[in-house]
């Protein structure tokens, strides 16, 4: 990329400086952080009509971002040093202090969210399924089908509206985008304030109009916008500083608590603590430490303290129609957990059966997307149109179907409870006589949190005939597929659980005769081999799905289940959160290497000159490296006489230079003067801002004599980057780049009398596209 086929030329002043990159700039590891147009197409882009040319570009909502990496490293510089030892123990108790208040208070606001997202959801749909209960009972079918399908249309096209005109970014899950966050990738606005308002509200509204998706992967996304909302250090621009908040304003920290916040989203959706923790563990975090461990545990904990501390005020009626919460499954299985050889068999099947089917439904997810996002890319007004379609299609279905499936007689056990006349319930009497309840329409004509229950509930195994548990997994499944993608804040967790839970009741209700376990058991195994099959977890799942039924007794068949579908489905393609993540363009380092990264060394993707800094440089130098790149990060070298043969001096960032430069701390002569700016400026000067923009080249006002003047970069300099020897191994350097969550890793020389360094790698320079553009005769599969 940067330094090998640049082909824009950039003008600065009426200079061409294309020629002075390509002889300056050659082999220096590519940075995420610029912007600097059309160069070699490095990946398939999800947009087909218009490709993503850099991988300095992603695809956030349906239109090409810049983006950029984060510094997670901690900096050594004089500066900082300084600070650190000034630092009282008073200081350093309120650091540690705020950090626990701030995961505090992550609980508590996403507990509320999470809460309110529920009561929203419930009232909403209930009324609505309150009043078409009503009109079919007094046989106005055409006035419930219009009642029904305006509603959905008027919900559904204001979330898509929210989507479309404010945060683009807020369609989806949002966990793709999160798991990148926390991978190193900074996709714009993709944690904004907007992005959270339209994320609470879109999915509200998005869930109440009927659509097949889930407000509980939109949840992990919530979470992580109210702790990066949290921990921005606080607002120059709105004079929000706070002192305290100071100690946040860099990406390490950022990252703690956006770990944090995705596992309170988890917690929150599904009142799942212990599940939330293990899901940023297993799927989010890219990095883990045992102290994030407490603080994320403590977060969930909170959380679950919220939910029910409000969900008890809202058993005695004072709710609406809430109830006791959305989707909380809790003794939803009431069997004994007695197994035989043959049920053993079962699940072997369930399994086996969730991972075909789990990578079918990845492999359709994938192609979906691409379609939506050619029309996306048309503008709002299209997106919006889409969602208004899907909405009308799932409104038919919903309605429709119920007209084609018989009636079927009322358990004589369950006595005046068939057929219901309420929102919910397993015996909805739409059309049919007395004594008499419609099976589909009691999962059509609900939430999809009560359909959920209706399917997992230990019951009757001819509450549902096979043709409707038959009908209602191909509904769910196509219409989840076709929902997915769309202009709306949209969960994936629910349409798997539907569509799982319907054919694992079906299996159950096949070979009932033949097993131990009960329907519901078997639903709820089907429910789980379809989520191993597309989402490729194992763990957290197993223990969500635990904590949401409140049944122990099935985690060796929940754990076994999920590791059959998952291995099944990973013999065909990947999870389903990395294929959207490599779809949007996104630079994810995975956590395993591929073998052909061990044919090459690190110096075969990077090579010298570099554009590198002296450690007391001429102002009109750093000005013009700065203009004429978009690099994060310079090499800085120290020559006689400041030294006795060259060496590095260590790394010095791009937004520190600015802030170096707008503090005018120049001499007209070349000296050392490190004291005086250690006196002039302050760590905290140096930090990075929240969600405003920090300072730019554009914004210095450097006079012409200033240009001929010196500054001493050693005070800003870090002096122990993390530096390989060429000859390391490509694969090896990666993992210690993921690892340690890198964003520059220098490259030297292992031969004495050469320049102190060779290069630097980037993210950029462990991508597939990027490597196999140079090498193309290596095979990745190999």
């Amino acid at each position: 990329m940067e330094g090998r086929e640049q082909k824009a030329n950039i003008e600065i002043e009426g200079v061409a400086a294309s020629n002075w990159r390509e002889a300056t700039m050659s082999g220096y590891g590519s940075e995420f952080s610029e912007n600097d147009g059309d160069a070699m197409m490095i990946r398939v882009p999800l947009l087909k009509k218009r490709t993503n040319q850099t991988s300095q570009l992603a695809i956030v909502g349906a239109n090409v971002s810049a983006i950029e990496s984060l510094d997670y490293e901690i900096l050594e510089n004089e500066l900082f040093k300084q600070d650190w030892r000034s630092r009282k123990k008073v200081e350093i108790f309120q650091y540690v202090f705020l950090k626990w208040t701030l995961a505090l208070l992550i609980g508590l606001g996403t507990g509320f969210v999470g809460f309110c997202n529920n009561l929203a959801v419930e009232n909403i749909a209930g009324f609505k399924h309150l009043q078409i209960s009503q009109l079919v009972l007094q046989d106005k079918y055409f006035q419930a089908f219009a009642f029904l399908a305006c509603c959905n249309l008027v919900l559904a096209t204001i979330a898509a509206a929210l989507c479309a005109y404010i945060a683009p970014a807020a369609a989806g899950s949002g966990i793709p985008e999160v798991k990148a966050y926390l991978n190193g990738i900074d996709a714009y606005s993709i944690l904004a304030p907007s992005t959270l308002f339209v994320k609470i509200f879109g999915s509200i509204f998005g869930v109440a109009a009927g659509f097949v998706v889930g407000k509980e992967g939109p949840m992990v996304h919530t979470g992580a916008c109210i702790a990066s909302l949290l921990g921005q250090g606080g607002s120059r621009k709105y004079h929000l500083t706070w002192k305290w908040l100071r100690y946040f304003k860099n990406d390490r920290d950022r990252r703690d608590l956006i770990t944090c916040g995705a596992a309170a989203g988890v917690a929150a959706a599904f009142r799942a603590p212990v599940g939330g923790v293990l899901f940023a563990l297993e799927e989010a975090a890219s990095w883990w430490r045992s102290a994030l461990l407490w603080r994320t545990f403590f977060t969930t904990a909170v959380v679950a303290v919220v939910l029910r501390t409000l969900m008890a005020f809202c058993r005695n009626g004072n709710c609406g129609l809430f109830g006791e919460g959305g989707l909380i499954m809790f003794d939803v299985n009431e069997a004994t957990t007695k197994y035989s050889a043959a049920d053993l068999l079962a699940i072997v099947i369930l399994g086996i059966i969730g991972g075909v089917f789990g990578s079918l439904y990845n492999y359709l997810v994938d192609k979906v997307l691409r379609i939506y996002s050619i029309i996306n890319e048309r503008g709002p007004m299209f997106k919006v149109l889409l969602v208004i379609s899907i909405s009308l299609l799932t409104s038919c279905c919903s309605y429709g179907l119920p007209f084609f499936a018989p009636c079927t007689p009322c358990p004589p056990e369950v006595g005046d409870e068939c057929p219901g006349k309420g929102r919910s319930g397993n015996y909805k009497n739409f059309r049919c006589p007395a004594g008499y309840y419609s099976d589909i329409a009691s999962l059509f004509l609900t939430t999809n949190d009560d359909a959920i229950r209706s399917l997992l509930i230990s019951s009757s195994e001819k509450d549902f005939q096979l043709s409707t548990l038959f009908v209602f997994f191909v509904a769910m499944f196509f219409l989840g597929i076709v929902t997915y993608g769309i202009a709306i804040p949209s969960g994936l967790f629910i349409p798997v659980i539907l569509a799982g839970a319907s054919y694992g009741r079906l299996v159950g209700t096949l070979i009932g005769s033949f097993c131990d376990f009960d329907a519901g058991l078997f639903a709820l195994l089907g429910a789980a081999s379809f989520l191993g099959g597309t989402m490729r977890m194992t763990v957290s799942l197993c223990v969500i799905l635990l904590e949401l039924t409140n049944d122990l007794l099935m985690l060796p068949f929940m754990m076994l289940v999920l590791l059959i579908s998952k291995s099944v489905a990973d013999n065909f393609n990947e999870g389903v959160y990395d294929q959207i993540v490599k779809m949007k363009g996104l630079p994810f380092m995975e956590s395993h290497v591929d073998p052909y990264m061990r044919q090459l060394v690190a110096s075969d993707v990077v090579t010298g000159p570099l554009v590198t800094l002296s450690g007391v440089e001429k102002v009109g130098n750093v000005v013009l490296a700065l203009r004429l790149t978009g690099h994060n990060g310079f090499p800085v070298i120290d020559e006689p006489p400041l030294s006795d043969a060259p060496e590095l001096c260590g790394l010095v960032l791009r937004s520190h230079l600015l802030v170096l430069l707008k503090g005018k701390k120049f001499t007209k002569q070349r000296v050392v003067t490190g004291s005086d700016i250690l006196g002039r400026f302050k760590a905290f000067d140096f930090a990075k801002p929240g969600s405003g923009k920090g300072l730019k080249i554009e914004d210095l006002v450097i006079e012409e004599e200033e240009m001929e003047m010196y500054v001493d970069l050693h005070p800003i300099t870090n002096t122990s980057p993390y530096t390989v020897v060429e000859t390391m191994s490509l694969a090896k350097a990666a993992v210690l780049f993921r690892e340690l969550g890198l964003r520059h890793l220098c490259v030297v020389p292992k031969t004495p009398g050469r320049p102190p360094i060779v290069g630097i790698l980037t993210r950029h320079d462990f991508m597939h596209e990027h490597v196999l553009g140079i090498y193309p005769h290596l095979n990745v599969h190999k």
